[in-house]
């Protein structure tokens, strides 16, 4: 019989967690799991691209906010699911997914795995990692420094698994004409919160305004952050040359329009965004934060500058919207890359095996790794 997977989530947003947890699901071997999604709130973003891919989706409110009391409610919930491994994925669900199902495990005649998971560079301040890992059978983080934050927290190698993201390739790729060939536009595709620090991208933005007037940015994405950001780029003196549009499920268009992708984080995992512009065969403008050196080699495949510093972004920007001949050569060597090292194959097969640890030992009445 297929062992139930539920992952929980606060919501199905245009997220990089929520994309990179839904194209999970939708991969895993269904002769062998069962994926269910469940959310915090009531529908939001993504809900039909799941159930078309025959996902059962549930969730815990009516609107696009959590409930006030949704951490008394999920407890019952959980039962009633009786899943075999429980993956809670951003903050919230890792901290009341991991004390609940800490306290279901063997309870009610079934017992259940825990998969702990930390993306995002403010990841394990905000989940309280320091005490919480401990509720895990096991844990996985989407990069090298987030292994080695965790590692540092007391986490054992053997309780600890760092799997890349995926990316597409096949839906990613390429498009006529090469950066080089296009307009001047820089284009970020980035949740609206305070970790992704688009005030420096605006910054430097408009730096790059002063030396090249035609230039463009377009900001996509939604988020708490929203009027901020807004205000901020009003406030720019580049402001008619900035335009913010909402998330959207396809974020191809824009990358097939952009010269430049840029993302300008003060923390990270391994975004899922620069993924998708590396694998679409873009180059790539970003801060040296997380896992994001590892995937962004500096004169390579793409160009990095410090968290905050607007003037060495502004710097980046201009040379690749300057050299056309390196702009190409950088977005073929990250495409190449993707290709190489980011599969979705990868990134399903190593939770696959981590699943069957945690059912196998549980199934065998033991302690899980």
């Amino acid at each position: 019989m297929p062992r139930r997977i539920v992952f929980l989530l606060e919501d199905l947003c245009y997220g990089g967690t929520q994309r990179q947890t839904l194209q999970l699901a939708l991969r895993l071997d269904r002769s062998r799991f069962t994926p269910i999604l469940l959310t915090l709130t009531g529908e939001t973003d993504l809900d039909d691209e799941a159930r078309a891919g025959g996902l059962e989706v549930l969730h815990m409110a009516s609107g696009r906010e959590v409930e006030p009391l949704f951490f008394a409610r999920l407890l019952h919930v959980l039962r009633r699911i009786d899943a075999d491994v429980l993956v809670p994925c951003t903050a919230m669900p890792n901290i009341w997914g991991r004390i609940w199902g800490r306290f279901l495990r063997g309870r009610f005649g079934r017992p259940l795995g825990v998969l702990g998971t930390v993306r995002g560079g403010g990841g394990p301040k905000r989940q309280h990692e320091r005490w919480l890992w401990r509720l895990a059978d096991h844990m996985v983080c989407n990069s090298e420094d987030l292994q080695r934050v965790l590692t540092g927290l007391g986490v054992p190698s053997e309780r600890l698994t760092f799997i890349p993201n995926g990316v597409d390739t096949q839906r990613f790729a390429p498009q006529e004409p090469a950066p080089s060939g296009r307009a001047p536009l820089v284009v970020c595709v980035a949740r609206l919160c305070e970790d992704k620090d688009h005030a420096t991208l605006v910054g430097a933005f408009e730096k790059v305004c002063q030396v090249m007037p035609e230039a463009r940015l377009r900001l996509v994405g939604d988020g708490p952050w929203e009027e901020r950001v807004k205000a901020c780029a009003a406030a720019s003196g580049a402001a008619a040359n900035i335009e913010i549009l909402p998330g959207t499920p396809d974020v191809r268009p824009h990358l097939a329009e952009a010269a430049v992708f840029a993302l300008s984080s003060v923390r990270e995992g391994q975004p899922n965004v620069l993924l998708e512009a590396m694998a679409s065969g873009l180059p790539v403008c970003a801060t040296a934060v997380g896992g994001i050196p590892r995937m962004v080699a500096q004169d390579v495949n793409g160009l990095l500058s410090p968290s905050g510093d607007s003037a060495a972004m502004a710097a980046n920007l201009l040379r690749l919207l300057r050299d056309g001949e390196l702009a190409d050569r950088m977005g073929r060597a990250n495409r190449a890359r993707t290709v190489e090292d980011f599969s979705f194959d990868a990134m399903v097969r190593a939770h696959q095996e981590i699943f069957d640890r945690l059912t196998g030992d549980a199934a065998a009445g033991g302690e899980r790794a």
